[in-house]
């Protein structure tokens, strides 16, 4: 968390408020935050302007006017738009001041986010972008079906495998396994092809569902200081009983994750 509705959710709301602003000044507060060096970092954006926002998987990418940086907001990371007199929050531990007297904030409790300079004509090569896989939009079911039939491993690690498909996260796949009746323990060898056509499916749709709710808050993820919606919409995650016969769920760590599932629905 945040998983891929989230990031698109952040990714919007960065287009709608800081595009195309100039950035004035940058201030690093915790220079581990940056991978590289954090003054050439500060010293290179100032002065650029934001062209547009792009993301891959989980992961957001700054275009500016020079250079562009991508940025993982791993567990905690959030953006938040604020006045620039306003107080510095003791999480806030990188700062763009924006020539409309704004400044765009980055917060991490965990301070496991991070930041990086990247080159704006070729950033899909860089390793952490490269080694994602395709998004649930972008493959077929027959790709997928290739990429799981095989592996012994269950499915719910497969779903959260970010080089097999991008952007799933444990709520989510939780969700997925729910919605096609399917154990999330089932190795992906024992899929059929129609089975793994169902899972690429439920994925869109939660996936997408997830987005026009603008993300799912559990703990503490928000965009600009909003909550998304879509924890009032899960059907497993977090829940106690069933939706659908009624009993109740069962949680254990499946591939060392907390699963949430049905094991009368689930088989």
């Amino acid at each position: 968390m945040p998983e891929l509705p989230e990031v698109e959710t952040v990714r919007r709301m960065l287009i709608d408020t800081v595009v195309p602003k100039e950035i004035v000044k940058v201030e690093v507060y915790y220079e581990k935050i940056v991978d590289g060096d954090a003054a050439d970092f500060a010293k290179r954006l100032t002065g650029q302007s934001f062209e547009s926002i792009d993301r891959k998987g989980k992961f957001l990418i700054f275009i500016l006017s020079q250079d562009a940086f991508i940025s993982h907001l791993r567990m905690e990371g959030k953006y938040e738009l604020v006045d620039a007199a306003f107080p510095r929050d003791k999480h806030e531990h990188l700062s763009f001041f924006l020539e409309d007297g704004t400044r765009l904030r980055y917060l991490d409790v965990r301070k496991f986010g991070r930041v990086k300079l990247v080159d704006k004509q070729d950033y899909l090569k860089e390793p952490s972008l490269m080694k994602l896989g395709p998004e649930p939009w972008d493959i077929t079911s027959d790709y997928f079906y290739q990429r799981i039939h095989r592996s012994e491993k269950p499915i719910k690690s497969l779903l959260l495998d970010q080089s097999v498909i991008a952007g799933l996260g444990n709520i989510y796949a939780n969700e997925v396994c729910f919605r096609v009746g399917l154990s999330p323990k089932t190795p992906g060898k024992k899929l059929s092809k129609k089975k793994a056509e169902e899972i690429l499916e439920a994925s869109k749709t939660i996936l997408t569902e997830a987005i026009r709710y603008k993300g799912t808050t559990i703990h503490t993820f928000s965009s600009n200081g909003e909550s998304g919606g879509y924890q009032d919409h899960l059907l497993v995650h977090g829940q106690k009983n069933c939706p659908t016969c009624g009993r109740e769920l069962t949680k254990e760590a499946v591939g060392g994750r907390g699963t949430y599932y049905c094991k009368n629905c689930q088989k």
